[in-house]
Parts: C-alpha cells; structure tokens; sequence
C-alpha cells in the first residue's frame, strides 16, 4: 500500500491507556468523569469503538500498541522485555533475551502477596536491582545484567551462546498463588531455564529480609526484524511518553524519543515544543490504566479529569486529525486488561457525522465510526490527513 502514501496535513494520536471501563451505579468511569472539553470536543469529532486484537482476546499493552500503530498484532507478537529494556536506554544485541521483571511480596509459603511490592519507588527499586546485580553478574556463561525501571518493574538481560526465550512467564497475574517455574517450552530451552532457576534461587536469598522479597518474570524476547513506522507509512514520527515501555514501543518502531520526559504535564511541554518538527506525534497517557488494575473507581475518574483540562493545551498545536483513544480497557472491576472495546474519538474537517456528545461508552456505541480494527486505524488517520492517494482506476 506504500504506493498510495503521499504528502499531507498532521496528525496526533493521543492514547488514554486503559480508558476503556465497566459500570458503577450506573456509570462508567468515563461516564462518571467531568469532562467539559472532552466533551466538546466529542461534538465536533465523530466516536466509534476499537478492538485492538480479535474480539474476546485481552491484550497486553505491546500487541495493543503495536496494533493502533498500524501493524499486525498477530505477526509481531513482541515480549515485554525487548519494551521495558529499549525504553530505558538499553542497548540490546541480535542474540540477547530481555526480560521485564517485578518486584513482589511472597510469604513464608511463597504465595504471592503483592504482584508490585506495594509499587514500590523507583529510588527502592535502584537499591534493590544493585543489591542483585553486585551478588549475580554469571551463570552457567551466561553474561546477567540488571537495570532499574519504573516503580517496581526492571529489565533483566541474558547475554551468551544457547539463550533461549521459549521460556514459562512466572508471573500468575494474581495474588493468592505461587509464581510459576521459569520452565522450558522447547528443548531448545532447557539450558535457559536452568539458569532462570538458579538465578531466581540466588535472588530469593539475597532479598529475603526486604519488603519486596522475590522478583516475577514475564516478556522474554529478543530484538524483533520489522518495517519501520517511516518506511510503511511514511511519516516522520515523534514519541512523548514518560514510562519506559511506552517509549519502548515508540523506538521499536522507529519514532523519535524525548528521553527525559518524566510527567504528562512535561510530555504535554514537549508537545508544544516540537509538535511541527512531525508528521505524526503519539501521546501517551498512563495513570488510568494503573487506577483500573488498582480496582480504584474513584482514581480513574479524577485522572480522567486530569486528561480533560489538557485538552484546550493540545488543541492548541492545531493538528488536522487527532485520534483520542486507548490501547485497551483496564476497568475497575476486573483490575486488569480486559476484551471489551475501547471508544475512539476521531477530530477531522472530513472524518463524518453523528450525534455523538460526550467521549463515552454509550455515546461511542452511536458513532460514525462504528467497531474497527486497531491495525485499521493508521489508514483512517492517514486518510483524513489527505496522506493517501486514490485505489486503483
């Protein structure tokens, strides 16, 4: 299709991350919330509803992501690892296994009693990942490196000859369970999983008298072979995101990357800043997503209306075509990803009409737009921007 790409206006895709909810007394958390310029801006765009994966499949935020930006969420499945390690700045090698790693709490019995330590802090968590890097640098000759993230998540990195990333995810996804054995999928994976084992056996001495006392693993990957963001679609794109996996997924496939951006209220600075150097600019927005897995009702609708006095800011970089949506729904209900839609808001001179009023559930369900594709997304945007010529004769 690059043969329809042509030049055009510019366009800003904002994802709300886990905006997507279930009800309370009635009302969703996007029902719940106060929103004046959202919904404003709802009257003069068309809504409608994305699926970022197959209908009923919960997906994980890199196949969400990779999905709204265009490319088949079912071909790239990437691991969580390659994310997390790209995001804060680390070089990976053609033969190296990255790993997003937790900090949890377990008890006497090894049940799992926090999934995330409590969150701890990123200062906590520095403190934690030297402790273990200055006790395990070398398994087996495998080359074991450790780098802090965010909160409680950090990056494990297995470099050396047989490393493989068929490997079981040792995080159950809840409380209340034992964490998984790091077992081999594959033959082939048999010598990689040893050293998980004998790794995580050091790892369970070193930090038992701490609070965050075990690690969770999951996201085992290695660096994919994919078109670039530029190369399919022909724009020059910029990232703003202020947690590691986000800017992860933006390098992944090529966007520029404001390193140190640490808040929406900077992300939104650097909007403004250099929103004309692009073609195309994605926006991400992360605390909705960890009120929804917080189960915090309340939470989400405040930080939904946090989203909201932004808007007349974002607005103001007069992009042509914006998109408002999220990469998945993380409702209160489930504290988790979840299958169900996420509303999608679509603001263009060309983009249709409805009668929608408000960027929510019900009204999204009467849009223009109808239910889409993730993966379809990018060619609406594009098309709007006028970025595409005519098919065919």
């Amino acid at each position: 299709m690059k043969e329809l790409l042509k030049e055009g206006e510019r366009i800003l895709l904002f994802v709300i991350d886990g905006v997507g909810g279930l009800p309370k007394n009635g009302k969703t958390e996007l029902e719940a919330a106060n929103t004046p310029n959202l919904d404003k801006l709802a009257e003069k765009s068309v809504l409608g509803f994305l699926e970022p994966l197959p209908p009923g499949i919960t997906p994980g935020s890199g196949p969400a992501h990779l999905s709204i930006f265009g490319y088949d969420p079912l071909k790239y499945n990437i691991g969580r690892g390659i994310l997390e390690a790209l995001g804060i700045g680390v070089k990976i090698e053609k033969n190296d296994l990255a790993i997003r790693g937790n900090f949890c709490q377990i008890d006497k019995n090894d049940i799992i009693i926090d999934r995330r330590a409590g969150r701890i802090e990123t200062d906590e968590c520095k403190r934690l990942v030297k402790k273990i890097s200055d006790k395990i640098k070398e398994i087996e000759g495998v080359k074991i490196s450790f780098y802090p993230g965010k909160e409680h998540r950090f990056v494990i990195v297995l470099s050396g000859e047989n490393v493989s990333d068929k490997i079981k995810e040792t995080d159950p996804q809840k409380e209340g369970l034992k964490p998984y054995e790091p077992e081999p999928l594959s033959k082939e994976a048999e010598f990689t999983s040893r050293v998980l084992n004998k790794m995580l056996n050091e790892i369970k001495n070193i930090l038992k008298d701490e609070k965050a006392n075990f690690i969770l693993m999951r996201g085992y990957s290695k660096p994919p072979e994919m078109e670039s963001f530029y190369e399919k679609f022909g724009l020059r794109a910029l990232g703003i995101a202020y947690y590691p996996m986000y800017k992860g997924l933006a390098k992944l496939v090529g966007m520029d990357v404001i390193e140190n951006v640490k808040s929406f209220e900077e992300g939104i600075q650097i909007l403004k800043d250099k929103h004309k150097d692009y073609d195309f600019v994605y926006l991400h927005f992360k605390e909705t997503d960890k009120a929804g897995e917080d189960g915090d009702f309340e939470k989400k609708v405040k930080e939904i209306e946090r989203v909201d006095k932004y808007i007349p800011e974002i607005l103001k970089c007069d992009f042509k075509v914006i998109a408002i949506t999220g990469d998945h729904s993380t409702p209160w209900k489930l504290k988790s990803h979840s299958w169900h839609p996420v509303p999608l808001l679509l603001y263009s001179e060309y983009a249709g009409i409805d009668e929608t009023k408000r960027f929510t559930e019900k009204e999204a369900i009467k849009g223009y737009l109808g239910k889409i594709k993730g993966h379809e997304l990018i060619w609406i945007l594009l098309a709007n921007a006028k970025r595409l010529l005519k098919y065919g004769a």
